[in-house]
């Protein structure tokens, strides 16, 4: 199918505060986040390469160590297998792209 439309898929809470709505393609997943402000990320692993865009709020993101601030417009490309994590500084809605498909979100 060539369309998906989000409104037909059901939010999944992945953490407190954490809601998402998954998109799942041949070779990778796209989730479309709600974050409430506050709401933290635990430092974390996997295999999966990740792009990470704020679309909306203010999110204190970590990547191998290195902490940024990142706001609409600000792209972090996370390696695959880089600890990363983070803290919603405001509400935020956040679009990540995952290659390989991330079948722990299907």
């Amino acid at each position: 199918m060539p369309f998906e439309d989000l409104s037909d898929k059901q939010a999944r809470e992945v953490l407190p505060g954490y809601r998402a709505r998954f998109v799942h393609g041949e070779k990778m997943t796209v989730a479309f986040w709600h974050i409430e402000a506050g709401a933290r990320m635990p430092e974390h692993t996997h295999p999966h390469e990740q792009m990470s865009m704020v679309q909306e709020g203010r999110f204190e993101l970590t990547v191998d160590g290195e902490t940024r601030v990142v706001e609409p417009g600000i792209v972090a490309v996370i390696p695959g297998d880089a600890p990363h994590g983070g803290v919603a500084i405001t509400e935020c809605r956040i679009m990540d792209s995952f290659c390989p498909v991330r079948e722990d979100y299907r």
